[in-house]
């Protein structure tokens, strides 16, 4: 009788993600917002199929450049669906691809660049004349390769037609690919991942997604964040067909949701505010939903609620994962239209049956009493192997086995996560946030985000966005707020000008210097 292999040998690779996809569901249905990069003569209706076989053509092309398996390779170019293939096909020759977000600015590229050991880079000619004109390549990177032809740099077209080589599979253990943090309290840290950490957060979502196994599925997400690679994962093996969004604006995403009626939609929380408008649109865009997915931040309930009104499924729902880039998801829960008239937005939900476990610890590093605020911390499979080039920050964040989340909470008696705010952004006068910014944008529809950052007092200062830039009402205002925490006046901001990382996630630290430096954009 033959042994299962241990939970330490299993592992998640990309490399034949579509090919396997491919044998098992066939030429399943994937769309596309605008053409690839690397292949645009393919157009925007492709197939389960054609993206193996792009895959495939990808490491011929990277195999016959002289990328060889354990090499690193940073994907750092103009944000497209060919992203990912180029992470696939990286994947599939064994060597490591390093996800660098097109938002991030050319110093930052620089800084991430020279922790690496010389790796190849894969770019095009947009991000050369651009961000990273002013950085010194030649001394960073062994290698400089362009999506398609640019001035003085080697296209991977030159090598089309290449041999596909064999694929090539790394231990389960070994650094199988590297993302970013989000970077919101300054430079980001390289986070390993490898096919074992990254099998333990694929076989519980598989789990959650079950239900909607071979729904359509929308999905606008960073394509160089480690979530997007395990939710692909899942609807691949459920043979789920695809549609792949870059450009979020609803007056371009709501024709392509009338036209594909998809049952399951997944992005950012911030996305899911600006799709609000989508509730009710022309041709009921959201009409077939049957499963939104909201991660990389939590997501305010009115959202919730505009998202679930607008289905006519019978029991539609949202399920938000709490998680962040070291960990993978560590608590879920599932909202219906029953449960969020009465949900809490600072409930993130339940540890994930065994594969993780949540606890709140108290300054000296023990538990703390149910209600208490504390320290949030994470037991998970899932944890990343380091950081790359920041041990030291990787220690101070691992204790026992317990990874600190860097978010302030409490845990109900039941065993419920609640979330106030994130450590660094704290404010004495303020319970919470977080809590302050759900409340004023359930009183307050016009608005499309509120953050509230500590102002050169310590002082609470509002930062608000309202939908269609119109003046903030300061009647509407002072009425809201009332009963909340005292504030400083409210500065409006147009939303684009908030600092942002890659998955949307607001900055805050960033705001407080900008407000310190008198550079704000717009006042109320």
């Amino acid at each position: 009788m033959s042994q299962q292999p241990l939970l330490a040998d299993r592992g998640f690779y990309l490399g034949p993600m579509f090919r396997q996809a491919a044998d098992r569901h066939g030429a399943v249905f994937v769309t596309l917002d605008r053409p690839l990069d690397t292949h645009p003569d393919l157009g925007t209706a492709l197939s389960y199929t054609v993206l193996a076989d792009v895959v495939d053509d990808l490491s011929g092309r990277l195999w016959a450049a002289g990328v060889r398996p354990s090499e690193q390779v940073v994907v750092h170019k103009t944000d497209n669906v060919d992203i990912v293939l180029l992470t696939c096909a990286i994947s599939r020759i064994g060597a490591v691809p390093v996800l660098l977000s097109p938002a991030l600015a050319g110093p930052v590229v620089g800084k991430l660049l020279a922790r690496l050991q010389q790796p190849w880079l894969v770019t095009d000619a947009a991000k050369l004349a651009g961000p990273l004109k002013t950085e010194d390549l030649d001394g960073l990177v062994r290698r400089t390769l362009t999506v398609a032809d640019a001035p003085g740099a080697e296209s991977l077209q030159k090598h089309a037609g290449a041999e596909t080589p064999r694929p090539v599979r790394l231990h389960p253990r070994e650094p199988a690919l590297i993302t970013h943090s989000s970077g919101t309290t300054g430079v980001p840290k390289l986070a390993v991942h490898c096919a074992n950490t990254m099998w333990n957060r694929l076989v519980p979502q598989k789990a959650m997604g079950w239900p909607t196994r071979g729904e359509v599925a929308a999905l606008h997400m960073s394509f160089v964040h480690s979530r997007f690679y395990h939710l692909l994962g899942v609807l691949l093996h459920f043979g789920s067909p695809l549609l792949l969004i870059t450009d979020p604006d609803p007056a371009s995403v709501g024709p392509l949701l009338v036209r594909h009626r998809p049952g399951i939609v997944e992005t950012h929380p911030n996305t899911f505010v600006l799709w609000e408008e989508l509730a009710d649109a022309p041709g009921a865009p959201l009409s077939r939903v049957k499963s939104y997915g909201s991660t990389f931040d939590a997501i305010h309930p009115r959202t919730v609620r505009r998202l679930l009104d607008a289905s006519k499924r019978r029991t539609p729902w949202l399920i938000q994962l709490y998680g962040q880039s070291e960990s993978g998801p560590v608590a879920f829960q599932w909202f219906t239209r029953r449960s969020v008239s009465r949900a809490d937005g600072r409930r993130v939900g339940t540890g994930i049956p065994g594969f993780t476990r949540v606890r709140v610890t108290g300054e000296d590093g023990r538990r703390v009493a149910p209600g208490t605020p504390g320290r949030i911390e994470a037991r998970t499979r899932g944890r990343i192997l380091t950081y790359l080039g920041a041990q030291d920050q990787y220690d101070r964040q691992l204790t026992g086995g317990w990874w600190q989340m860097g978010d302030m909470g409490y845990r109900s008696r039941l065993g419920g996560l609640y979330l106030m705010d994130r450590e660094v952004d704290q404010i004495d006068s303020v319970h919470s946030n977080l809590e302050v910014e759900d409340t004023l944008m359930d009183r307050l529809e016009e608005l499309r985000e509120v953050v509230i950052v500590p102002g050169a007092d310590r002082e609470p200062v509002p930062v608000v966005c309202v939908r269609g830039e119109r003046p903030l009402d300061p009647d509407r205002w002072r009425e809201a707020t009332a009963d909340l925490p005292a504030m400083a006046e409210p500065r409006q901001w147009r939303f684009e000008e908030l600092p942002m990382t890659a998955t949307w996630k607001v900055k805050r630290l960033e705001i407080t210097r900008m407000l310190a430096e008198a550079r704000e954009p717009v006042r109320a």
